[in-house]
Order: structure tokens, then sequence, then C-alpha cells
């Protein structure tokens, strides 16, 4: 099994995040993979929180390279360091691979009375945010509180 290669220095990610931006489309396409291939050790730390999961440590680490590729291509080198803007990146789609996994999990409540409909059709975090003109974590967090204090109540 290869090793990861050795992160890049402040100067190399700087040079190839430069390239990134205003470089040839070959350049481009280089630094794109450059960026990738060396942080590819990031994405294994940070999948590393989830080993304990269901999950597939390989399929961590490909959905995580997910997430590196779009921090990548949406980074902005004033924002701060790769890395840092990386892990939020990573960590969100690992995130949403379990909230997807868990959504689709549906499981049955043994006090859910048999033959009850639920009033309304369901709708998706997604949907709602759309509808309300914020973001799908928002509606997320706001849907997380409200069941605590439900909780709370009861």
């Amino acid at each position: 099994m290869k090793s990861f290669q050795k992160p890049l220095s402040s100067e190399e990610e700087a040079y190839y995040i430069c390239l990134l931006q205003s470089g040839t489309e070959t350049e481009k396409a280089r630094a794109k993979e450059v960026l990738i291939e060396r942080n590819l050790r990031l994405v294994a730390h940070i999948a590393k929180k989830y080993q304990n999961t269901e999950e597939d440590m390989e399929d961590l680490i490909s959905i995580g390279t997910i997430g590196l590729i779009k921090a990548i291509a949406s980074f902005q080198s004033e924002k701060g360091r790769l890395a840092t803007y990386a892990c939020r990146c990573i960590d969100n789609e690992l995130l949403m691979l379990f909230r997807s996994k868990k959504k689709s999990a549906r499981e049955v409540s043994l006090y859910e009375p048999i033959g009850t409909d639920k009033e309304g059709k369901e709708i998706t975090q997604r949907e709602i945010g759309e509808r309300l003109g914020i973001s799908r974590s928002y509606v997320s967090r706001i849907e997380k509180r409200a069941l605590e204090k439900l909780r709370e109540f009861f």
C-alpha cells in the first residue's frame, strides 16, 4: 500500500493556488492534481474521526476526497489557508453522507400506532430552505434545536 505524499509547504501551496487561479488550462489542471494529491493525508486524518461508524474506511476517504476537490475548486486565497478551509469541506461532505444514510434508514418506533397517517406531504430540508430563502444546514440546525426543546418539554 502506498503512503500519502508529504503535505505542501506554505510557499508551494501558495504557488499552486496562484496557478490554479490564474494559470493556463494545463497549469490549472496540474495545480489541481497536485493540491489534491498532497492533501490526501488530511482527508485520511479527518476520516479517522468516523472510523467507528458502520462505513468502510475506504468509502470515508472517497467521500472526503470529494469534499477536498470541492474545497480546492471554491477556495479563495485571501480567506486564509487551504488546509483550514478543506477541513471544513471534508467534514461537511462526510456529515452529509451520514445524514443521507440516516434519512434513508427511517427507523420504526415501537410506540407509534400502526395505520396512522402523517398529516401532509413530507418535504426535505432543502425544499424548506428554498421556500424560506435560507440554507439547508440552517434548516437542519433549527430542526435540531426544536426537537431538543420538545424533548425537554416532554
